[in-house]
């Protein structure tokens, strides 16, 4: 551990009271520091300082240290945001800041855990189902964690479980890094046959004497109530050693948002399934739902707040982030690739044959090909298959090729206007794009095998 490291984990063993407290000691953060006894751990997006969380200080000292973060910033030419703070910051900052909820948290004492169990029929289903298939729990120590098979298990889920989500890795506060300073983390994993299927990761809440069940990861082949299994071994070790407050940390958007965001929920949920995330930790009957908020200074407002909260978890930023999503062919891109086709075949078949095409039969192989395209995307949206991505893939490469040989031969000698131009340019950049987005789609099936 290095000397800034072990200074920021004093700073979190003595103040650390918001919940994600702990992971500012995960890799990709900057630090501003306040005297002997703060600190603000940030992430630089070029444009603005995105705080994560509130400051790591007594609570007294938050007025203080919030104030020269703003001003540090600002001497550093960047806007700057807290994302992720809980209600404690805005009692003791006031209108120093403005605030946004962008969701709520959950959180359970431990000792009435079983009273939940109690009370929840589905809930306990779920466990005797992954007890029947032969799931277990156990907590992994720091020597696995350091090193060995359960280490490179622990990775392998992960990477698998990565591989089903609609967005690429994040950083900030979404980056799965238990592996990091492993002697700090509390590890639950279940296992099947002796093999991992899902593990549940968690840190300490110091300054409230909780934890925060950080990252619940499960290989899409485990059966079916590993991750409320997994649940119930935290509350229940939790509990032994006396933890009063525990949280799986915030379910984005959930609750009472400002309607921008709402309309963000519905529409970006094949993306991110912003209310099956509240639904599921709903289910786990949480004893209350703590809001979560968005801070800034009044002088920059909301939307550009908003931006760069998201810039921060943005990896490589916005069109970078964009590109690794494009690549990893995702299914609300595949289902939009197959509706755009739909149209384009029946123009395709209405479309006289001269000039378009140097011969009939040319036109309705082009005609029967699309068609054909058109409904392996639509299969392919419905469920991920790596031999059919595969052959989708080496598809729309050879029509492509097939597509702009074509067009440098036969229609750019005789395209006359821009409209001709603008639709050979289309007709040569969409099986381009669909063949990039389909070797993306192809690899991430390959992964799920």
């Amino acid at each position: 551990m290095d000397q800034v490291t072990t200074r920021v984990l004093g700073l979190v063993e003595r103040h650390g009271w918001n919940a994600t407290a702990f992971q500012t000691l995960e890799p990709g953060y900057d630090y501003f520091f306040h005297g002997d006894d703060a600190c603000v751990a940030y992430v630089d997006t070029g444009g603005a300082w995105v705080a994560a969380g509130a400051p790591i200080a007594a609570a007294a000292s938050l007025p203080d240290v919030t104030a020269a973060f703003v001003a540090a910033a600002r001497a550093a030419r960047r806007r700057c945001c807290f994302f992720a703070v809980e209600d404690r910051l805005r009692a003791s900052v006031g209108d120093r800041l403005q605030y946004l909820s962008i969701g709520e948290q959950p959180v359970w004492d431990p000792a009435v855990w079983p009273a939940v169990l109690a009370g929840g029929r589905s809930l306990r289903e779920q466990l005797r189902r992954a007890r029947a298939r032969g799931v277990r729990v156990r907590e992994a120590t720091a020597a696995e964690l350091a090193s060995g098979a359960t280490r490179e298990a622990l990775r392998a889920v992960t990477e698998r479980w990565l591989a089903t989500r609609g967005l690429p890795p994040m950083r900030f506060l979404l980056s799965v890094e238990l592996l990091h300073l492993p002697g700090r983390h509390r590890c639950f994993v279940a296992e099947l046959d002796g093999r991992v299927v899902a593990f549940a990761g968690v840190v300490p809440v110091p300054a409230r004497g909780g934890w925060l069940l950080e990252d619940l990861v499960r290989d899409p082949s485990a059966p079916n109530g590993t991750g409320e299994l997994l649940v119930d071994a935290v509350m229940r070790a939790a509990a032994d050693v006396g933890v009063g407050w525990l949280t799986l940390g915030l379910a984005p958007l959930a609750g009472d948002v400002a309607a921008p965001l709402r309309l963000a929920r519905r529409g970006a949920r094949l993306l991110y399934d912003f209310e099956g995330v509240r639904a599921y930790k709903a289910k786990l009957g949480p004893s209350a739902w703590e809001p979560i908020h968005l801070a800034f200074p009044p002088t920059q407002g909301p939307i550009a707040s908003v931006v760069d909260a998201l810039a921060g978890f943005a990896r490589g930023g916005f069109p970078g982030f964009g590109l690794r999503t494009l690549l990893r062919g995702p299914t609300l891109l595949l289902g939009l690739l197959a509706l755009l086709l739909v149209p384009w075949t029946v123009l395709l078949a209405l479309a006289p044959v001269r000039p378009f095409f140097p011969a009939p039969w040319i036109k309705w192989a082009w005609v029967g090909f699309d068609a054909l395209v058109a409904a392996g995307l639509f299969r392919l949206a419905r469920r991920r298959s790596a031999a059919l991505a595969t052959a989708l893939a080496v598809a729309a490469t050879a029509d492509a090729l097939a597509t702009t040989a074509q067009a440098t031969w036969w229609n750019l000698p005789r395209a006359a206007g821009p409209v001709a131009h603008a639709v050979i340019a289309v007709a040569c950049a969409a099986p381009i794009f669909a063949a990039v987005t389909l070797w993306g789609a192809a690899a991430r099936a390959r992964k799920l095998r």
